[in-house]
């Protein structure tokens, strides 16, 4: 190796005396170890570090994936959640069709349990419109029909009861809840009086007898017809009395006919004899009979026919 120029070594002038070692008794010195120059420290005690021997790599961790039957779950539990988002209006609509449904069955049931329980049934009969039949006996006639509920209550029975009046044209059945069953009639109107030579008929327009008298009934028109109740002039001649006004019925007398055409009656009280055809219009030849009988009072035969050219003669 090569020396530096102008490098130069220099020893100390006065070197220090070496100090005995104090760590060895009686001060010697450790042998093998210079004497009378610097000797070199001691070296330190050399002590070996353990290392740690390098673990193994770890093994790559696979990646894990969620358990097949819990996707499986999670997928149901969500498409559960889609059907019940979009079926919202649907469910709604189903409940309220439900709720609606179930208040009619039990509004139903409600009425079947109180009609057909003794709570609503028949224990009062009662009858309007009865003037020439007696009322007591269709009651003691329909009693049959007591304690009955309303719907069980036996409409053929009541019919079979009532036709036995001939008087009774109509009727009808009226429940009237909590327990009065109502009878409405509609009794035959008499039209007018048939002459049988030992007596007269009141009659109606069909011919059904409604009272019989020794003597013609005043207020009745006399229906003067060949053959009585069978003749071929009293349906019509009847049909025109139950169509007349009740003003313009009260004025007639006697009614003749042989056909449905050639109607004709005279007024109670007079000689003037009225010309009325058949039943057609009524309404209106009554008009025109009353406003001809006004305008020409001194006529003895008012044609009305043909309401539209009334004669007088």
């Amino acid at each position: 190796m090569k020396r530096p120029s102008g490098f130069t070594p220099q020893r100390p002038s006065n070197p220090e005396p070496s100090r005995p070692d104090s760590s060895r008794p009686g001060g010697q010195e450790r042998p093998g170890r210079p004497q009378g120059e610097d000797a070199p420290a001691d070296p330190l005690p050399f002590t070996p570090v353990a290392q740690e021997e390098p673990s193994p790599p770890a093994e790559p961790v696979p990646p894990r994936f969620p358990d097949l039957r819990e996707a499986q779950k999670q997928r149901r539990r969500i498409e559960r959640a889609e059907v019940r988002r979009f079926t919202a209006g649907s469910r709604r609509r189903r409940r309220t069709w439900l709720s609606v449904l179930g208040g009619i069955a039990g509004l139903a049931l409600l009425v079947c349990l109180l009609a057909y329980t003794p709570i609503l049934s028949v224990r009062t009969i009662q009858v309007e419109g009865a003037e020439r039949v007696s009322s007591d006996a269709i009651v003691a006639d329909l009693s049959s029909q007591l304690g009955s509920p309303f719907p069980m209550v036996d409409e053929s029975a009541i019919k079979a009861a009532l036709v036995r009046y001939p008087l009774i044209e109509s009727y009808s059945v009226e429940a009237r809840p909590p327990s009065t069953l109502m009878i409405r009639l509609v009794e035959r109107t008499p039209v007018g009086a048939v002459d049988t030579g030992d007596g007269f008929l009141l009659v109606d327009a069909a011919g059904v007898v409604v009272e019989a008298a020794a003597a013609r009934p005043g207020v009745y028109p006399l229906i003067a017809v060949d053959g009585g109740l069978k003749a071929e002039g009293f349906a019509p001649a009847a049909a025109v009395l139950r169509s007349l006004p009740a003003d313009v019925f009260a004025l007639v007398d006697t009614v003749t006919a042989t056909t449905k055409d050639d109607v004709r009656f005279t007024l109670r009280d007079s000689d003037t004899t009225v010309v009325w055809g058949s039943a057609e219009e009524s309404a209106f030849k009554a008009y025109t009979l009353v406003a001809l009988m006004k305008a020409q009072p001194d006529f003895t035969e008012y044609d009305v026919t043909s309401p539209d050219v009334a004669v007088v003669r």
